[in-house]
């Protein structure tokens, strides 16, 4: 059997990664593609921003803790949550992915359930929010999104306290990453995990822009977000196990 050695380790052969995490949010990633021997390039989907009431929020964080259950939406809602108070409960914490538990984990929430399936659908498979008569559920997160954990958490008879603690606006995209894209080969990997991000660029870029992006293989986080992705201009598209970083990059190592 043939040993195998650094040079045949997967990575990726210097193609360029287009990364479209929200702003201020890529550096890990953008590090991990440089280790695969990639070259990211980061074009931002969506902007984070607090809320203008802080007093407010901590006044509602305060309540949505006192829940019997919580259910944080994103890391970004637990770090955007953490720095309004600490997050001490002692309610049972659900978080819709992997990224959101060790987020929580870092803040101090020390045994967060999180599904296998990394999004909303998947968080709604489990057994303690099945029967939601009465009870007092907490849902933190950002105004906007689907609205599957939302309507499903209502209609399971749940007593919902939903709390924003962030919120989502379109990026700031400038000539530097219009440039960037003029020049980005067909061999790039685009790294999508938010439909609401995607759509985002499609309407900020210049169409030539666009274009030239569809042009490259789009690495989706889901089936549902491949879709999104399809219905938008990508023609080359392989999907992911899931929107962690290292999901996303083994498809974007194995895609041909």
């Amino acid at each position: 059997m043939q040993r195998q050695t650094s040079r045949d380790k997967p990575n990726l052969r210097g193609r360029t990664v287009v990364i479209t995490r929200p702003a201020g949010t890529a550096s890990a990633l953008a590090r991990r593609v440089r280790a695969l021997g990639g070259i990211p390039l980061l074009l931002p989907g969506l902007s984070l921003r607090g809320l203008a009431d802080a007093a407010d929020a901590r006044d509602g964080l305060r309540t949505a803790l006192m829940a019997e259950l919580i259910v944080f939406t994103s890391p970004a809602a637990v770090r955007h949550a953490a720095a309004l108070g600490p997050l001490q409960t002692t309610a049972t914490v659900l978080a819709v992915g992997q990224g959101t538990a060790r987020a929580l984990r870092r803040h101090g929430v020390g045994a967060p359930l999180a599904p296998q399936r990394q999004d909303s659908e998947g968080l709604l498979e489990h057994p303690v929010l099945h029967d939601l008569r009465g009870r007092r559920v907490a849902l933190i997160g950002a105004p906007g999104g689907r609205g599957v954990l939302r309507g499903q958490l209502a209609a399971r008879g749940a007593r919902l306290h939903e709390l924003h603690v962030y919120r989502r606006v379109p990026p700031r995209l400038d000539r530097r990453h219009v440039e960037a894209l003029r020049q980005l080969p067909a061999s790039a990997r685009v790294l999508l995990s938010s439909a609401e991000a995607l759509h985002n660029l499609q309407r900020a870029l210049p169409a030539a822009a666009w274009k030239r992006l569809c042009t490259a293989t789009a690495v989706a986080s889901s089936e549902r977000l491949a879709e999104a992705a399809h219905a938008a201009g990508f023609a080359r598209i392989v999907t992911a196990a899931s929107a962690l970083s290292a999901d996303l990059l083994a498809a974007a190592v194995s895609a041909p």
